[in-house]
């Protein structure tokens, strides 16, 4: 049998969900309240503030509530959801360096608050600091056991680590408290995948399947545990049928595409290349996959027309660069070749990629001759 590779894009989609997506207790502004230690002659003027505040959030005006919050802040200095109320507004703005500063005041006063541990793992995280949110969703889990968020985070986290093991401990901990959660049975069969652990992986699946029938990505993911173990006609199915259910998912097709491709079966792979680009024009992926595919049958045309529009959506692609310059030179348009291969020796270099140089110097060389 050939062996598949373990092509889990669609299963990152999932994590960058997690990632952006903020948990449902989260969705509005926490309500911000004068604490029983505020002046009096303050209080007045903090609830106008925080009253005001409130008002902009509503009408869409996050910077003008952070700037009312922020004078409530030096009104009561030692009132924590204040700070958090700032470090919510400025996630919501994507402004993830401020929100940290903010959550990190919030905790500096109250350091037994799981949610604001939980924020700063959020936004540590969007930052791609996953050591820095890793300690903070574990110190938001120690405070609150059952912070499912905090858990999932945590799992998410130590998966963009490759500590899958660690990742896999959080998802189990997750469907401990909510055995019917179907994306962390998602989430624990790609990190089983990821330990090439195939069998595990099938069996969490298929929960998650069962779970939520419609999900295209736990399909992926359960035809590629499926292949990895020799069953290549009801992994392809699953495949398909994940393909079918999200008709508009150009990812989840790039996906099916790579993976039949990966086995041999380039016509099928075509196939779903051109359902990716028909879902997402711009993704400049599949029509570099499909380029590669005309030029490994020496069909110098249509791999020049597919790659050429890869290199127009991704211009710092040195592959596609590269395999534009294969192709033209199969042409023997010489000249546009030599183009095209210096564009992708140059990227190489500034990538530090010695075996594409070598080869675009080896092309180059034969090209000479």
């Amino acid at each position: 049998m050939k062996r598949y590779a373990l092509l889990t894009v669609a299963v990152m989609l999932c994590i960058d969900a997690i990632a952006i997506s903020q948990p449902a207790h989260a969705q509005t502004t926490p309500p911000l309240t004068v604490a029983q230690s505020a002046p009096a002659a303050n209080t007045e003027q903090i609830n106008d503030l925080l009253r005001r505040g409130r008002e902009l959030v509503d009408a869409g005006d996050y910077a003008g509530a952070i700037t009312l919050y922020q004078q409530a802040a030096t009104l009561e200095p030692d009132n924590a959801r204040i700070y958090s109320g700032i470090g919510f507004l400025q996630t919501r703005q994507g402004n993830f360096q401020a929100a940290i500063a903010s959550y990190q005041q919030a905790i500096a006063i109250e350091d037994d608050n799981a949610n604001f541990f939980y924020a700063l793992g959020f936004s540590r995280a969007n930052l791609g600091d996953y050591a820095g949110a890793e300690q903070a969703y574990e110190r938001a889990s120690q405070l609150d056991p059952n912070n499912v968020e905090a858990l999932l985070g945590l799992g998410v986290v130590r998966t963009r680590q490759q500590n899958y093991a660690a990742a896999i401990d959080a998802y189990r901990r997750v469907i401990a408290l909510r055995p019917n959660d179907s994306q962390s049975y998602e989430f624990l069969g790609a990190a089983y995948i990821q330990q090439d652990n195939f069998a595990e992986a099938t069996n969490v699946l298929q929960r998650a399947a069962q779970l939520a029938p419609r999900r295209g990505s736990i399909l992926v993911n359960l035809g590629i545990a499926l292949i990895n173990q020799g069953n290549i006609e009801e992994g392809l199915a699953a495949l398909e049928r994940a393909s079918d259910l999200e008709p508009r998912n150009g990812q989840i097709h790039l996906q099916v595409g790579n993976i039949l491709r990966v086995g041999g079966d380039t016509d099928r792979a075509l196939t779903y290349y051109r359902r990716a680009i028909s879902a997402n024009p711009s993704n400049a992926e599949p029509h570099a996959r499909q380029g590669e595919i005309y030029l490994e049958r020496e069909n110098y045309i249509e791999a020049i027309v597919a790659l050429r529009q890869a290199t127009e959506l991704s211009p710092q692609d040195a592959d596609a660069h590269y395999h534009l310059g294969l192709a033209l030179k199969g042409r023997e348009r010489t000249e546009e070749a030599i183009a095209e291969l210096q564009q992708a020796r140059t990227l190489y270099q500034q990538q530090g990629n010695t075996e594409g140089i070598a080869n675009v110097d080896a092309a180059l060389q034969n090209g000479r001759r």
